[in-house]
Formats: structure tokens, C-alpha cells, sequence
């Protein structure tokens, strides 16, 4: 390489480029090395410690676990047997002392024969305890590592400590091995950056073409110009597709990043028909294309078309003519987009106050700053609005509000709206037009309204308005209001346009939801038409219960379920529950479930036993399937499931079965719940299975809790972590009443959106007191009738009931003498002072009897219908070994019936 005076130029001379490359590189070596000398010496320390570590540990771990050494240990003179041993270990394993510990610290073993006898010097308590222990310290011999490993013995407590040790110098000396081979990778790199030095620099002067530094400044200069003077995008694109060079003003119209150069074309995020264009390199002339917010002139030549390296070299224009179509293009194209998110985002719920809601969320958000709504009352209700209603003078209630702030002078939430007639707002809403008030400031009469409140909208800022009906169906449901403050634009006609299909949209959702109420509000009434109003009266239990239907439009499943509950008195002063659950949703559950409750309080009148009750609703539900089923296998109930419960408080006996139903809880009188293991029946409707019943005795103060599968099963929860927390619910206070237990159990329980029916029953039981209860043994003997009227003339005035003397003697009278002449087997009378006064005559015949009428002629037969005329009440229940007739009286102090014409005489 030669100078200007063709003098030879040495390639590394320092004040060439080549030459301060070379010392850069030079720089760079030496802190390499360096560096690497440094982590060499870091890591060799590190990796001796760890070395060290390693096999003081596995020598420990081999001499504590060897063979015998437990016997040594427990011989008379250890030392004798083991310091051999260790001696030969430490010599073969190459670590510096291996000494032997008793628990005490004594030395049993020690290269200097001087140490074996003195105590350990070290804290011995973890090796004592079982661990493996190591330390680096520095001894006599030097840094070294040590560990301690205990000696099990056969029962495997410790009995004694072996400790290894060796110094870190023995496992040491990788750094001085490898440091010459670095000095002379050092060295050869240095060469090698020599020469490649020498290299670049001729190849710089060839890539030059043997340009000076002036010739390359003044190019620098009209590159530079190109690059940031230019208002005219230039970009070069070389034969690979890659970005060669972008100037700033195509930068600034393709809105590229700040290092794109050398990128692919493809990779620039450019629309595809420019992207193509672009790396196509094909001759373009003033191509219009689209380009983000732009549409752009390309011109566009090849490079190679004179000798040049192959690529393309393309200039833009920005072509502000046609600015003005863009940007109406623009704005229809928003305009869509508007309209198209409104139908995602409103009406995603069939709820009239929610989808109100969302449309003014939505307004306010994308169109104006501030939305109202306002609907008719009907509407909220449910309700069809009429066609006449929805003009003027409606009165509206303000049922949606969004905006930038909430401390406006417009309508609040909730208040009721009259709008006065003679207003443009009142007019459009009578004709269920809209109405466009592009300068609120006017005051062209939408003030009449509310003169007060209008000035102060235009003193909060409130420039525009634009007010639409919500028609459904030719029906006027309500009215929504667009306001703009913040934005400076007003409201034009162009905008009127979207806000009327913005609403139109909204109108239909809001129909829908104003039907779906009407809807789901006739199926919940009716499904509480069909549950029980009130508690009967009865003495048996302390009972309290809820019912809540599912959230409404929750998964489908429309709010209304199939589940009941009941609490039926029954004779004897029993009681019967009642949990069910129809499968199923909507109004054919609810209409189910009431023929299934009418079943159930229709059955227990026969006084059923509770398996052979679940028998015939099991029987039930097949029939109504097959009625309704037909020949559409999808139409029928499918199934339901029910557990039914009979508690007698004269014994504190209680009886139950399930046909599918999830097990009671038991809460014991100590506060301990259980749940009853009720034999598990099929649910109903699969006809033909068996029920089986659980006895048990409850005593007073038991709390049972009956419920559906809604209270513990959620989709967010399993139904085994929804039992659990319902004990630990029930677990927390025993001394809660029914309905505490009530308002705990859905305040632990309750999910937070309620996907189906829950019903939950809650019953405290009472047991009678054995004063209120008399029973008697009847020998089988005429004469036997009045002694048991005397016992019971007795018993009675215990009471106080002597003016029930006269008609319970006659009722027991009758039913004795029957059951002394049709019966067999013992016959026993048991009186029970209740909320009325029970009598009741078994026997162990299961004949039952029939009430007729008897002739004047007949001598018999009117002994019960003399019962059916004294009594309020009288029937028969069957039990395991014969039957019960029973009769109840009033306690309310009635004159006894007069028996002649008790008889018909």
C-alpha cells in the first residue's frame, strides 16, 4: 500500500483505522486473558473445596458404614482394632487423618498416637443427632476440609462419630496446568489479529475504490442530504429483498422503526400489496397505495439497469389531494367498526337494568362523554308497554348513567322523569323519532324540560346532544341521551345516523331482557306458588327453611329449578320432611315439582312408611314420563331425587329414606355433626327399585339439616369440599336456633353467582314430656271397656280436659269394642296431650275398618260414624305388627256434639 508520494504505508500504522483496530484488539485479548486467569483461580478454589468435601465425606460415610465396626466399638480396647484400620484407610484414600469419635469426643483412633485418648476439638452435637456435617478450617497441617459422619448401630441410635478431613492443597493445581496453554492461545490470537488487520485494511481501499477522506466526506454530505433534507421518501432495496437504506421522510410516511436497515421488506409490517411491491423491484409510476393513515405515489427503478449491484431504488409521495377521500373512508370504516363492537359488547345478559347499562357504558366510552338511559316503568317490570303510553308525558325512570365524571346537573340514577309535552325531546318521543341539538347553547327548546337544570348543563360544559327512542317492535321501551363535553366536536347529522343504529341495536336487547323477565318472573312465581307459604302448626320440631332460585340467565338454566321442601304434620303428633329436586330447568321442573309435592302430601295421608312412600312417587314420575315422553325420549322428567323423613317427638324415634338425594346432617346435641348414613336409593323414575329406610333415635335438641345438591355443588367448587365446609358451618355453634343455622349455612356456603335452586331445611327436635303421654294395656275382655274409661276419666283431669271427658270416653268406648270383637292379638290405648288430644287403639289385626251409614233398622254399625261425628280428625296407620286407629280432638272447649242426633235419631 503506498501513500500519495507512492511511499510505502505501513497497514498498522497507528493513525489509520487499521492500525487503532489492532490495538483495540490487542486491549481486548489482554483483559481476556486476564480475566480468564482470574475465573481459572476462582474456579480451582472452588472446585478443591468441593473435591475436598467429596471424599472426606465418602471416606467417613465408607469407615462408619464398613463391616465390624460396631463390634469394635463395643469391645474392650477399640483402639487396638481400629486404629489399624483408619491407618490403612487414610493411606489408601489419600486424605489426611481419619479419626474415630466416641459419643463422648474421645479419640479411639489418630495418625499422631499422642492424640488417641484426648477429646475432639468441635461441636459434635449434629453428627450426635444423625447428620452429616462439614467444615472448612484451617488447622496445623493447613486450610483443610473435614466431616463427621455418625455410626449407627444396630437399633439405630448413634454410637459413635468418625471424622475425615484433607487439605485443600492434595486436590489442588488445575490453574498452574492450564495458565501456559492460556498464554498461548493469548499469543496465537494476537497473531491471528495481525494478520486479519493487514487483511481488512487492503480490503477497506478496495471497497473505497481508492476514495480519500475528502472524496468520502463530500459523499458522507450528499448521502446525509438524501437521508434528512429530502421530502421525498427514498428507500433501496438490494436483489435479497433486504432494506438497504431509508431516508427520514420514508421512514416517517411507512412509520418504520429506528434500526431497519438490513431487515427483510416482508418483515416491515407494510400492508401486502406494497410489501410485494417493494420486494418485487419491478418498475412502478406513481402507484397509489394505502399506507396506514396514507395513501402514498410510488415510483419505483431497478439499480442494475447501468452496471449497478441488483436491487431497487423507490421514491413516495405523500398525496395530499386525496386526503379528503381517505379520510370520509376512514370515518365509514370507524363508523362500522363502532357499530360492529356495540354488538359484541351490548346485550350480553338478559338483564334490562345490565343491558342499559352496557349501552351507556358503551356510548360513553366510544361516542359521546356522557350516556343516559331511561326506560318505562312497565319495562322494568316485565311488562308489555302499550303503544299509546310511550309518548308524551311518559313518565320514565333514569335507569342507566356513564361518563368522564359523575358530578353532573343531569337526571340521577333511579329518579322518575316526566317529560313536559311542548319540548322537541317530548315531541320525537311521541313520534319515536330522534332529535339532534347541535349547539345546547341555543337554547332552542330542549330548556323547557327543566329550565334550572339545562343552564346548569351548559354551565358544566355540555355543548351537544343527541336524544333517540328506544323503539322494539313499534313500541316506544325508552329514551337514550348522548351529551358531549370534553370532545369539541358537535354532534352532525352524520352522527345522528349512528347513534339511531346504536340504539336500534340496544332496543332489541333490551326487549329480549324485558321478555325474558316477564318470563322468568311468571316461572319464579309460580314455582313459589307451588312451595309451602308458611310453617304448620306442630310441636314436634323448631323448623326454619329457605328457598333461592338460581340467578337468572346464569348457564342457561333460566333462574327456575324443581326444587321443594315440605314439613307435614302427621297423626300421633309426628312430623314428616321433605327434601326434592326435579332434573331439569324452567317451568316444566316447577309444574313437576308440584305434582310431585301434591303426591307426597297425598301419600302421607295414608301414613306410608317412608321407603314404601318413595315406592309409589318412584312409581309416579315412570307414569309421567311415559305421558309425556311419547315417542320423544328428550320430553319426559328423566328423573327426580327426594328424601323423606318421619319424627316422632313421643319416642324421639326418627325414620328416613332417599331416592337419590344427597345424606342429611345430623347436629348432635353436643354440637357434633354427622351425616346419616342413609341406604343410598336409585333416584326416581328408574322404576321398579327397592328403597330402604334408616331407624334411629334423635334426642332433644338435634338439629337435622335437609338440602338439595345446590348448596354444596358448584362449578367452582367440588360437592366433596362443599360437605366438608358444611360441617365445619355446622360445627362452629351448637347452641344456634334453626333459623341462625339458616342465615350460617348460606353465609359460608352460598356461591357468589348461584347457577341453581337451593333449598335447605333446618329442624330442631323437642321431645314430649312423659306427663303429656298415657297408654294402657286392654285385656281382650267386654268388661274390660270400663275400666280403660275410667283410667282415661282420670288421666284427663291430671289435665285439666274433664270437659273432654265425656266425648273421649265415648270415642275410646267404640274403638275398644271393636277391637275387643274384629281384633286379635293385644290391644293397648295411648293418649298423647298435644296441640290436640290424640287418641289411639292398636291391635295387632290388619283388617281396617270403613266408616257407612247405618239404617234405622240396623242395630250396629254406627260406631264409627259416632267417632267420624266427635272427632276432628280420625284415621288409620298401619305398622310392622298390626295397625293403629287414632282420632284427634279439639282442645278449644266445644260442647260436645248431641247424641241423638249423632246417631241420626
Amino acid at each position: 500500500m503506498a501513500g500519495r508520494n507512492r511511499r510505502p504505508r505501513s497497514v498498522l500504522r497507528m493513525r489509520t483505522v487499521a492500525g487503532q483496530v489492532f490495538l483495540l484488539q490487542v486491549a481486548i485479548v489482554v483483559l481476556l486473558v486476564a480475566a480468564a486467569i482470574a475465573v481459572l483461580v476462582l474456579q480451582s478454589r472452588t472446585d478443591s473445596e468441593r473435591e475436598a468435601r467429596n471424599r472426606s465425606v465418602a471416606v467417613a460415610e465408607t469407615f462408619a458404614n464398613a463391616p465390624g465396626i460396631e463390634e469394635a466399638l463395643n469391645s474392650p480396647d477399640p483402639t487396638a482394632v481400629l486404629q489399624p484400620r483408619a491407618e490403612e484407610a487414610r493411606k489408601r484414600s489419600g486424605v489426611d487423618f481419619i479419626v474415630v469419635l466416641n459419643p463422648d469426643g474421645t479419640r479411639y483412633t489418630h495418625p499422631l498416637p499422642d492424640r488417641i485418648g484426648k477429646k475432639f476439638v468441635g461441636n459434635l452435637e449434629p453428627a450426635l443427632a444423625g447428620r452429616v456435617v462439614t467444615e472448612k478450617i484451617t488447622g496445623t497441617i493447613g486450610p483443610l476440609v473435614q466431616a463427621q459422619v455418625p455410626i449407627t448401630g444396630s437399633d439405630g441410635a448413634v454410637i459413635g462419630v468418625v471424622s475425615a478431613g484433607i487439605t485443600i492443597e492434595k486436590v489442588s493445581g488445575v490453574v498452574e496446568e492450564q495458565i501456559p496453554l492460556l498464554l498461548g492461545s493469548a499469543a496465537g490470537v494476537l497473531l491471528l489479529a495481525t494478520g486479519g488487520t493487514a487483511l481488512v485494511s487492503r480490503r477497506l481501499r478496495r471497497q473505497t475504490g481508492g476514495l480519500g477522506p475528502a472524496e468520502m466526506t463530500r459523499m458522507y454530505e450528499h448521502h446525509d442530504a438524501v437521508l434528512h433534507a429530502v421530502r421525498e421518501g427514498v428507500l433501496i432495496v438490494g436483489g435479497d429483498g433486504r432494506l438497504l437504506l431509508a431516508n427520514d421522510e420514508a421512514r416517517r410516511l411507512l412509520d418504520l422503526p429506528a434500526e431497519v436497515e438490513g431487515a427483510q421488506v416482508a418483515d416491515l409490517g407494510l400492508d401486502p400489496e406494497t410489501a410485494r411491491l417493494l420486494a418485487s423491484g419491478r418498475i412502478a409510476t406513481d402507484e397509489v397505495h394505502p399506507v396506514g393513515d396514507r395513501l402514498l405515489a410510488v415510483n419505483q427503478r431497478t439499480t442494475d439497469q447501468h452496471g449497478g449491484p441488483p436491487g431497487s431504488v423507490t421514491t413516495l409521495r405523500d398525496t395530499t389531494e386525496l386526503q379528503a377521500l381517505t379520510g370520509r373512508a376512514d370515518l365509514a370504516r370507524g363508523r362500522l367498526k363502532l357499530l360492529y363492537d356495540a354488538g359484541m359488547e351490548i346485550g350480553t345478559t338478559l338483564d334490562v337494568v345490565r343491558t342499559c347499562e352496557e349501552l351507556a357504558e358503551f356510548a360513553a366510552a366510544r361516542f359521546a362523554d356522557y350516556a343516559t338511559v331511561d326506560l318505562v316503568e312497565a319495562v322494568l317490570r316485565g311488562e308489555e308497554p302499550t303503544a299509546t303510553g310511550a309518548g308524551a308525558g311518559t313518565d320514565m325512570r333514569r335507569t342507566a348513567f356513564s361518563g368522564v365524571r359523575d358530578d353532573t346537573a343531569l337526571y340521577p340514577l333511579g329518579e322518575l322523569i316526566r317529560f313536559v309535552p311542548s319540548t322537541p325531546l317530548s315531541s320525537g318521543l311521541a313520534k319515536g323519532e330522534a332529535i339532534l341539538e347541535a349547539d345546547l347553547t341555543a337554547f332552542s327548546g330542549w330548556q323547557e324540560q327543566d329550565p334550572e337544570r339545562a343552564q346548569q348543563l351548559v354551565e358544566y360544559g355540555l355543548h351537544s346532544m343527541i336524544a333517540v327512542p328506544l323503539r322494539a317492535r313499534g313500541v316506544v321501551l325508552g329514551l337514550a341521551m348522548f351529551w358531549r363535553s370534553a370532545k369539541p366536536e358537535p354532534f352532525e347529522e352524520e352522527d345522528l345516523s349512528v347513534a339511531e343504529e346504536l340504539v336500534a341495536r340496544a332496543a332489541v336487547s333490551v326487549d329480549n331482557a324485558r321478555r325474558y323477565t316477564r318470563e322468568h318472573t311468571m316461572a319464579v312465581t309460580l314455582q313459589r306458588s307451588l312451595l309451602p307459604r308458611g310453617l304448620p302448626e306442630q310441636n314436634a320440631i323448631d323448623v326454619a327453611y329457605r328457598y333461592l332460585p338460581a340467578q337468572a340467565g346464569l348457564g342457561g338454566l333460566g333462574g327456575v329449578g324443581g326444587d321443594w321442601f315440605d314439613i307435614i304434620p302427621l297423626p300421633g303428633a309426628r312430623v314428616a320432611l321433605v327434601v326434592g329436586d326435579v332434573v331439569g330447568h324452567g317451568l316444566h321442573a316447577a309444574a313437576t315439582m308440584g305434582r310431585l309435592r301434591t303426591a307426597v302430601h297425598n301419600f302421607s295421608t295414608l301414613d306410608l312408611p317412608p321407603d314404601e312412600l318413595l315406592w309409589h312417587l318412584d312409581e309416579l314420575v315412570v307414569r309421567i314420563d311415559q305421558d309425556e315422553g311419547g315417542d320423544d325420549a328428550d320430553a319426559g322428567v328423566t328423573g327426580a331425587t327426594c328424601l323423606y323423613a318421619i319424627y316422632d317427638p313421643v319416642t324421639g324415634h326418627c325414620t328416613m329414606a332417599r331416592a337419590g338425594h344427597l345424606q342429611p346432617a345430623i347436629v348432635r346435641p353436643d354440637g357434633r355433626t354427622v351425616f346419616a348414613d342413609v341406604p343410598g336409593g336409585p333416584p326416581l323414575g328408574l322404576g321398579g327399585l327397592p328403597f330402604e329406610t334408616l331407624d334411629l333415635h334423635l334426642p332433644e335438641n338435634s338439629r337435622l339439616v335437609l338440602y338439595t345438591d345446590g348448596l354444596v355443588e358448584d362449578r367452582d367448587r367440588d360437592i366433596d369440599e362443599g360437605l366438608a365446609l358444611l360441617r365445619r358451618t355446622l360445627d362452629d355453634h351448637a347452641d344456634r336456633t334453626p333459623e341462625e343455622t339458616c342465615e350460617a349455612v348460606l353465609g359460608a356456603l352460598l356461591p357468589e353467582r348461584q347457577r341453581d335452586d337451593i333449598a335447605l331445611l333446618v329442624s330442631r327436635t323437642r321431645v314430649l314430656d312423659a306427663g303429656q303421654v298415657a297408654d294402657w294395656d286392654v285385656p281382650p275382655d267386654p268388661s274390660s271397656v270400663s275400666k280403660v274409661r275410667a283410667a282415661v276419666s282420670r288421666k284427663l283431669a291430671e289435665w285439666d280436659l274433664e270437659e273432654e271427658a265425656y266425648t273421649t270416653e265415648l270415642i275410646l268406648s267404640e274403638l275398644v269394642t271393636n277391637a275387643i270383637r274384629y281384633a286379635t292379638g293385644p290391644i293397648r290405648v295411648r293418649l298423647i296431650h298435644d296441640r290436640s288430644l290424640i287418641c289411639e287403639v292398636s291391635d295387632h289385626s290388619s283388617t281396617s275398618p270403613h266408616l257407612r251409614q247405618a239404617a234405622t233398622t240396623d242395630e250396629g254399625g254406627r260406631g264409627l260414624f259416632l267417632v267420624a261425628q266427635f272427632a276432628d280428625r280420625w284415621g288409620t296407620r298401619y305398622t310392622a305388627d298390626g295397625k293403629v286407629i287414632w282420632t284427634e280432638q279439639p282442645l278449644g272447649g266445644d260442647q260436645p256434639p248431641d247424641l241423638a242426633s249423632a246417631y241420626g235419631l
